[in-house]
């Protein structure tokens, strides 16, 4: 077990307010648990299975999932399966899609490669999102994997996070599925002032919305934000404004992994972890496993989990799915999990952060010239 810098974080009551009355969320950290609810949910659908990910591997995780989905497609289910091309160019089979078509699965690849529109390849699904019955949405950045599994993985699986609801927003997340599904990918839909919304990221009102809204809760903020993310490689608007956040006297933390799925992008972070440390911005890097988790807390109140990073490609390119809210609930949940974290995490110092070799220096600027593209 390893130290956080010896500071305390602040502990928030788990009290239920206002907005907690129209929706109930579980918040998963764990992949066998999440994918058995799921599965659970699957297997008790009666009208409508809604699903979307940015990764769909042919694995057992990915078995499981479409031994369940051809059950209920088999049962008369309507069954629409959204699986994004790059993201699942590796790991998805035409074996496996032919399987799910033949038994009833309408399966839809989100923009395949063409010769006539390349570029459009580089703007990928990357929402993580399924819905069963109108009745109960599971959101976050769990792909369908075994990396995610302690049963096929062992110990050295990724950590992530997940939250399901029901209530409301399901309604809200079967809209944007189907809205997505039929092309439409900057509607917006109407949503209850309920203290929880859903958020995508590219409308016709607000091309970079979620940049907008990361950097009004930053802004805002005033006594805490933990952010975790497996890819900090933010625009200089979002850095500028954690670093404002921790001179005004914010307690700025920012969990980031040490081990990255995608080396580069630790490289390109690491680059940038000059001017934040020097403005009081705390940093650690989560040494057990690869970190994939995407949630932010901001003074114990206000939340958000799904499956956007803190990169250029979630920030403007990619189309993302969050769910924010001030469900004190979720936020305290959130909020413990991160301070566990912290715990098998090591806090960057600014003295030691410059004595780093000079070759580590090389590539990571290097790396931050590709933040576009990571």
């Amino acid at each position: 077990m390893l130290s956080n810098g010896g500071t305390k974080t602040p502990e928030f009551d788990c009290i239920a307010n206002a907005g907690d009355r129209k929706e109930t969320f579980r918040l998963f950290i764990e992949g066998d648990e999440l994918y058995s609810a799921m599965l659970s949910s699957i297997a008790k659908a009666k009208d409508c299975i809604q699903l979307e990910s940015y990764i769909y591997a042919d694995d057992r995780v990915g078995h499981q999932f479409s031994q369940a989905l051809i059950e209920r497609a088999r049962a008369g289910v309507l069954v629409r399966v959204h699986i994004d091309a790059a993201g699942s160019l590796f790991w998805f089979s035409r074996k496996m899609q032919n399987h799910l078509r033949e038994h009833g699965v309408q399966l839809r690849w989100f923009h395949r490669w063409s010769w006539r529109q390349p570029w459009r390849y580089n703007h990928r699904n990357h929402r993580k999102l399924l819905i069963v019955d109108n009745r109960i949405a599971y959101l976050g950045g769990f792909n369908i994997h075994n990396e995610n599994s302690r049963s096929f993985y062992g110990e050295s699986r990724w950590r992530d996070t997940h939250v399901s609801f029901d209530g409301p927003l399901v309604d809200v997340a079967s809209q944007l599925f189907d809205a997505f599904w039929q092309g439409r990918q900057h509607w917006v839909p109407k949503q209850e002032n309920s203290g929880s919304k859903l958020l995508h990221n590219h409308t016709l009102m607000c091309r970079y919305r979620l940049r907008c809204v990361f950097g009004a809760a930053f802004s805002k903020a005033k006594q805490s934000i933990f952010l975790t993310t497996p890819y900090l490689v933010p625009d200089t608007y979002t850095l500028k404004q954690l670093r404002l956040a921790a001179e005004r006297g914010v307690d700025v933390r920012l969990l980031v992994p040490r081990e990255s799925d995608v080396p580069i992008a630790r490289w390109a972070a690491r680059h940038i972890y000059g001017s934040l440390l020097a403005a009081g911005v705390r940093i650690y890097e989560y040494l057990p496993r690869v970190l994939h988790a995407k949630t932010v807390v901001i003074d114990g109140s206000w939340s958000m989990v799904g499956t956007a990073n803190l990169d250029y490609r979630s920030l403007f390119t990619n189309f993302e799915l969050n769910l924010i809210t001030r469900n004190m609930n979720l936020s305290c949940k959130l909020n413990d999990n991160f301070n566990n974290d912290l715990r098998f995490s090591e806090r960057i110092e600014l003295d030691s952060w410059k004595e780093r070799k000079w070759t580590s220096r090389g590539l990571e600027y290097l790396a931050i010239l590709t933040r576009r593209w990571l």
